[in-house]
């Protein structure tokens, strides 16, 4: 049985400000950290979120955060291989829900390039992020089908993005889903300082049960996060 920390809500607005408050704080910390250890040039801190409508609130409530975010990197955990301004962009929500406010002032390190398809530009990208690697602060959402960032079970391209010497960034397609998908690989995730897993509702609560019993990555591959080597919250709400 994996063990994590767990903590319930009582209802999903106390959740998603607690849960910005908590990340706003473990952020200042880790600026804080660097500011005495560190040249300017390198202070620095990274902070991965998700997409998706579930943590939108929790976004929003973190765009408010008193925090020195020229100095913040943000990068998602996937994105889909759509058009920037395409409804299902996660990064298309990241600048409506978090870059905005205080927030604006932070530094989005995005997946998007002039190459639609993503392949030829992939080495770039891949170097785009390993400049604001390791991450700091991870938030990590979780499908009822157990697949967190784009890890979905048994989809083609697992077994490359959960092997120890992945690149940071994969192409993968679920054959679920009606487009490639870009998403960080287990390393990066898992080299966090950090990770939060955001959940909300009982469809969830009876998968995150499922993934927390002992079994294959394959079949639950949000196990990449809740056994990471750093402090795992689980945060819910019905």
């Amino acid at each position: 049985m994996i063990e994590v920390a767990f903590q319930e809500y009582p209802d999903r607005d106390t959740l998603m400000r607690g849960l910005a408050e908590l990340v706003a704080d473990q952020l200042r910390a880790a600026q804080a950290s660097r500011h005495h250890r560190t040249p300017k040039a390198d202070r620095r801190v990274t902070l991965a979120v998700p997409g998706g409508t579930t943590p939108r609130p929790f976004l929003e409530a973190l765009s408010e955060a008193d925090l020195a975010w020229p100095d913040v990197d943000v990068i998602l955990t996937d994105e889909r291989l759509v058009d920037d301004s395409d409804p299902r962009s996660n990064s298309r929500l990241l600048r409506k829900a978090l870059l905005r406010g205080p927030a604006a002032s932070a530094r989005f390190v995005d997946f998007h390039t002039a190459d639609p398809q993503g392949d030829r530009a992939m080495p770039t990208l891949r170097g785009r992020l390993a400049a604001v690697l390791p991450i700091d602060v991870l938030v990590l959402g979780m499908g009822g089908d157990m697949h967190t960032a784009s890890l979905f079970p048994h989809a083609p391209g697992l077994a490359d993005a959960l092997a120890t010497d992945a690149p940071v960034l994969l192409r993968t397609r679920p054959e679920d889903q009606p487009e490639d998908r870009l998403t960080l690989s287990a390393p990066v995730l898992r080299a966090a300082g950090v990770i939060h897993i955001l959940i909300t509702g009982p469809e969830k609560r009876a998968a995150l049960e499922t993934a927390l019993a002992d079994g294959p990555i394959e079949d639950a591959p949000v196990r990449v996060a809740l056994t990471a080597p750093c402090p795992v919250t689980v945060h819910y709400a019905d």
